[in-house]
């Protein structure tokens, strides 16, 4: 029984990795065709739509005096990241944004301790450290900074602080709302301003027969099912059942996945790359301990 137990979350984690792995490639494909406002929105929106029935079926349950915060936490926690990923991939790497993602747990103790006075201890501020000099060697790395790499590759490191910022708001205020109607009302919260940002863009005039087209919007509604909605709800099972320790070591998988992908797609996969997610590892790793 405790093997069985213990094997299914070992396939949540590997499959946790592979989804969220997968979805900077899928990011990508999305942008074959759409803008990046385009896949971010159509991303939320299927996730939030997906989402929709549990919502109505939970709506009772969805306290009154937090709701603000829980429409905030979606904002932090999807909105905003959403964008900015898409928006930096079009000038990096799907494999460099999947690199820089690996910040967001260093993020989170940033956050904690900047916003929300937690104290730190010294294997935090050292992983914080090592942490970041991965991201500088990174950056420097092909001998001159280049501005606009620099500055699009920073949006990445915006959402990995949006995701600390919800992570401590969530750990200090939402704690005593169940997991699943954290997600589920935060996903359909962003229903409405979804479809306002596909209507400025221009997505309804689209053509939707184009088979090209069809494949970018298929790409971001799997992006938001499965990379979003889905990712949640297994991720918050695996929570439950092994503990937040063993859930968040999902980070360390995550990367290795998006380099495969990137790899496949023809991307310069380098070896600094390489070493300097192994320190942002090694820098969470430390910090975790």
């Amino acid at each position: 029984m405790l093997a069985n137990h213990r094997l299914l979350n070992w396939i949540l984690f590997f499959a946790l990795s592979f989804i969220w792995g997968s979805s900077f490639i899928l990011m990508k494909e999305g942008m074959e065709q759409l803008t990046p406002y385009q896949v971010a929105a159509v991303r939320m929106l299927s996730a939030g739509l997906i989402l929709l029935p549990v919502a109505i079926k939970r709506r009772k349950q969805f306290p009154t005096n937090n709701r603000g915060l829980l429409i905030v936490s979606g904002l932090l926690g999807s909105f905003f990241p959403a964008f900015l990923f898409c928006i930096a991939e079009t000038k990096i790497d799907s494999a460099l944004a999947g690199i820089l993602n690996a910040l967001t747990p260093i993020c989170v103790i940033i956050v904690g301790s900047i916003v929300f006075q937690q104290r730190n201890t010294k294997n935090q501020i050292a992983g914080v450290l090592i942490g970041f000099a991965g991201l500088l060697v990174l950056f420097i790395s092909n001998g001159k900074i280049d501005f606009t790499y620099v500055s699009f590759a920073l949006l990445v490191v915006v959402a990995t602080l949006s995701y600390g910022f919800n992570v401590n708001m969530v750990n200090r205020k939402l704690l005593h709302i169940p997991s699943i109607n954290i997600g589920t009302f935060a996903f359909t919260s962003l229903i409405l301003p979804s479809i306002i940002v596909l209507w400025i863009t221009g997505f309804f005039r689209l053509n939707f027969t184009n088979e090209h087209v069809q494949w970018s919007i298929a790409a971001s509604t799997l992006l938001g099912i499965g990379g979003t909605a889905i990712a949640t709800i297994l991720f918050y099972v695996l929570l439950k059942k092994a503990g937040p320790i063993f859930s968040s070591m999902v980070t360390y998988g995550i990367p290795f996945i998006a380099i495969f992908w990137g790899w496949l797609a023809g991307e310069a996969i380098t070896v600094v790359q390489f070493v300097c997610l192994l320190i942002i590892l090694a820098g969470v790793y430390i910090s975790r301990r």
